[in-house]
């Protein structure tokens, strides 16, 4: 149990003994420390209901309180808030439970089958900066939740079907390299460009383009050879800036439009047994009243078009049926671009109304903001062209390894090399992890390289600090007791109690910038401590006590890090 919900219970039961058994508790953390360690604010609601005094209902909740062993100081501020100090003794024993369990003592209540559908790349084209967020969040949220205990079943929905490939396998034959498409495809991002010109500029290519897109939905074998290789050829793109950032996702994670492709007839099927399409201009449509717009008018869903083709729309809601009926998945995660909102709020809404996934499955859309420059515009490169996000990350490593080479000239390169591949890729991770993830931000390279403030190599290097610590003192030896003495002491030992709250936090919200904040709280706090108690002076149960919070600090830095995909490093 996280120490919230621990406080949260134990307030709302003395609420309920005060006379207030609706009454909501909120606990939470102390905007200052000498308000104490958390702050409960339900009484003055309760007050008003039960028309008593706040003071006095305060007293009669603090009266029933049971903080026994938890708490050290239980006071009444201001109209009616509940100020709580949490006991030194009761910290020592979570840091000592925390530091014999390798999860820091985090599991879920009650596990879950939690799809994650992350990355998505559409496959006719190299990966750009673009895919970013959706992957990195999306990893984030998976590692999260795996940790804590749920079953979790990634699914990377590229894009693998549809016009571009139609677009391709005419410009592959028109070229002659249908019989060499692996040399044709060798730079697949120029290969696209080229045939997106053809689209765009001539109506007799495009008209070709499309019929072969129907004969690749109606399984012609020339066209499904071609487009297994272009699939094949994006995937092995895919997979190297996989392998780069550091993202745990594989084949077998790959799920994209073209598996659902057999169900799709099936889906529009029930829907009409079901009454929920109307034909519309040749169109099978969904009229949705849920979404009417300002004259009264439903929205328009469209699952077929006119010429009997399908759209990602169709696709989606195979795709919900399948992970309800086939994954049997209590929760779905869309880690999607936040422009995508009205569509997923559409499809959650037909896929419940048709049947297709039960009332009590979450279908939530992890929406996410853009990733812009210094002019406040979506990040391009400097021609205004979309920037590779296999460039990015090279360019993210050289700049981290001038940086390292700069700072530890000594090291050799290999050793340097290997300092800046983490340092480099973690900050990208970070900078973009860092910020709530339906904002846009700001990418800077000087911001997020920087070894102060909230950034990933500040957090690595508090870990590397603790290790070089270990270097000269050794590690801790288990069997000594901790002892919280000093205010340094415990803050330190009060925000590593708090990991489970943030981990908890993440996986309710799916927002992994909580755990950024903790992370940099958690560093900010050793730093704090490093410098007001001495670890390596002082009688030897001190020295003992104070490495041993030094070991829980670099383990939930470590874990807390590898969340987020970020590696740590013993030496900087």
């Amino acid at each position: 149990m996280t120490l919230l919900q621990l406080l949260n219970d134990r307030v709302k039961a003395a609420l309920a003994l005060a006379g207030a058994p609706d009454a909501q508790a909120i606990v939470q953390q102390a905007a200052k420390p000498e308000f104490g360690d958390y702050q409960a604010n339900g009484v003055m609601g309760a007050a008003k209901q039960l028309k008593k005094n706040p003071r006095e209902l305060a007293q009669e909740v603090i009266n029933h309180l049971d903080l026994q062993g938890i708490a050290s100081e239980v006071s009444i501020a201001g109209p009616g808030f509940i100020n709580i100090r949490l006991d030194n003794g009761f910290l020592a024993a979570r840091a000592a439970e925390a530091l014999k369990d390798p999860s820091l003592s985090v599991k879920a209540d009650h596990p879950q089958t939690v799809v994650v559908d992350l990355s998505s790349p559409n496959l006719a084209k190299e990966m750009h900066v673009g895919h970013l967020r959706s992957t990195i969040i999306g990893d984030a949220l998976a590692r999260t939740l795996t940790f804590l205990g749920h079953n979790v079943i990634r699914q990377n929905h590229v894009g693998d079907w549809g016009t571009q490939f139609g677009m391709l396998t005419a410009y592959l034959i028109e070229s002659g390299n249908e019989q060499n498409p692996a040399h044709a495809l060798e730079d697949l991002e120029d290969f696209y460009r080229r045939a997106k010109v053809r689209f765009d500029e001539d109506a007799a290519f495009a008209d070709r383009a499309r019929e072969y897109v129907v004969k690749l939905q109606g399984g012609d074998e020339q066209v499904l050879a071609l487009w297994r290789q272009f699939v094949e050829i994006s995937l092995s793109h895919c997979e190297e800036v996989y392998k780069e950032l550091g993202v745990d996702l594989t084949r077998k994670d790959v799920m994209g439009e073209s598996a659902y492709n057999p169900a799709l007839p099936g889906i529009v099927a029930e829907l009409k047994a079901k009454g929920l399409l109307t034909e519309d201009a040749g169109a099978q449509v969904a009229f949705l009243d849920e979404f009417k717009n300002k004259d009264g008018e439903p929205a328009v869903y469209i699952v077929q078009k006119q010429d009997g083709g399908y759209l990602y729309s169709t696709t989606d809601l195979a795709a919900a049926r399948y992970r309800a009926d086939v994954l049997k998945a209590n929760r779905a995660l869309y880690v999607v671009d936040a422009r995508q909102g009205l569509h997923f709020q559409q499809m959650f809404t037909l896929a419940r109304k048709a049947g297709f996934v039960p009332a009590d499955m979450q279908l939530e859309h992890v929406a996410f903001g853009t990733m812009m420059g210094d002019d406040g515009k979506p990040f391009k490169t400097r021609s205004g062209g979309t920037v590779k996000l296999a460039e990015l990350l090279i360019e993210a490593e050289e700049r981290a390894f001038a940086l390292v080479s700069e700072k530890n000239q000594d090291l050799s390169e290999a050793e340097r090399r290997t300092i800046a591949k983490a340092v480099g890729i973690g900050a990208v991770k970070y900078a973009d992890l860092s910020k709530h993830r339906t904002s846009d931000y700001i990418f800077n390279w000087d911001t997020m390289l920087a070894f102060e403030g909230n950034t990933a190599p500040y957090l690595q290097y508090a870990y590397t600090r603790i290790q070089s610590l270990f270097r000269k003192a050794g590690l801790p030896e288990a069997h000594q007791p901790i002892v919280i003495a000093e205010p340094a002491e415990h803050a330190l030992a009060l925000v590593l109690a708090q990991f489970p709250d943030a981990v908890d936090s993440v996986s309710r919200e799916a927002c992994p910038h909580f755990m950024c904040a903790y992370l940099y709280q958690v560093a900010t706090q050793f730093m704090r401590f490093y410098e007001a108690c001495p670890v390596l002076k002082g009688a030897v149960e001190t020295q003992q006590s104070r490495l041993q919070l030094c070991q829980l600090t670099a383990n939930t830095l470590k874990t807390g890090l590898g969340l987020l995909g970020i590696e740590v490093l013993d030496t900087m």
